[in-house]
């Protein structure tokens, strides 16, 4: 199994590091040649979204990368991941991929003193470590949104069809387990057309 990974900016070595422990190879995506190479797995990184998405677009990233979403590709998006996924934001009238039907307000929890560590219910995962670096949350979702994890009454976790988003960042604890989650996703064989129109 290969799993492209976002590596134009942010936390993208910590993801690596987790799929590589897991027995998967992973490709760093960081032109448009690399994001039209053959993957089976999408990981869209925390850090900056929109440094991320300027550079997307001048790397010739943005379009090949959003085909193979809108065609089912499983992607797992954190922090900044979620917000390029989201179709709506909720104090920002960018949009980037816009494939994830959900409204994310940027930098809910403040700036990074506001950042902190929790560990809360997620899907059937039990209770997962989580840690928040200024992070969105998820106002609200549309139909078929599965929301998987709350924290404090605000959504954290969600998932939709082929795609995952995230809040916070599952790659800094060493805990595995939304990671695998992600990879059943990808061996089950599931291939989950966005229905979505091109922005």
């Amino acid at each position: 199994m290969r799993v492209g990974v976002l590596a134009v900016q942010g936390a993208f070595i910590e993801h690596e590091k987790i799929l590589q422990n897991l027995g998967v190879e992973c490709l760093e995506l960081r032109n448009g040649k690399d994001a039209r190479q053959d993957v089976e797995g999408l990981i869209l990184p925390g850090g900056e979204s929109t440094t991320q998405g300027k550079l997307l677009r001048e790397l010739d990233m943005f379009e090949p990368l959003r085909e193979k979403i809108v065609a089912g590709l499983p992607v797992l998006a954190t922090c900044a991941g979620l917000i390029l996924l989201a179709e709506e934001l909720a104090n920002d009238s960018a949009r980037y991929f816009a494939t994830l039907p959900v409204r994310v307000k940027r930098n809910a929890y403040g700036r990074q003193l506001g950042s902190f560590y929790t560990e809360e219910q997620f899907g059937d995962l039990g209770k997962v470590p989580m840690t928040f670096i200024r992070a969105p949350y998820i106002e609200s979702v549309g139909e078929d949104v599965e929301i998987l994890a709350k924290v404090n009454g605000d959504i954290v976790g969600v998932r939709y069809k082929n795609q995952i988003g995230l809040s916070f960042h599952p790659e800094l604890n060493g805990d595995r387990r939304i990671h695998q989650m992600f990879l059943d996703s990808i061996s089950g064989g599931k291939s989950f057309p966005c229905t979505q129109k091109a922005v």
